[in-house]
């Protein structure tokens, strides 16, 4: 199952903050942290590995998500 949503070696997606962790609650702050974002509108390129899309998928809602 893990094999059908994998992603071809080497793959790698951007992520950009889009909204605020104000009033959310306090693990979705600590996700988006672990993601290496604290700030609006600040992106990082990650790894599209299937821990780092249950980050993404956790937090989805204040992100925008890009392929590379």
């Amino acid at each position: 199952m893990a094999n059908e949503t994998a992603a071809p070696a080497g793959a790698q997606v951007r992520v950009t903050q889009v909204r605020s962790p104000i009033g959310r609650k306090a693990d979705q702050r600590a996700t988006l942290i672990g993601l290496g974002l604290n700030k609006m509108h600040r992106s990082r390129v990650l790894a599209d590995t299937p821990s780092v899309r249950g980050l993404i998928r956790k937090v989805e809602h204040l992100l925008k998500v890009e392929p590379v």
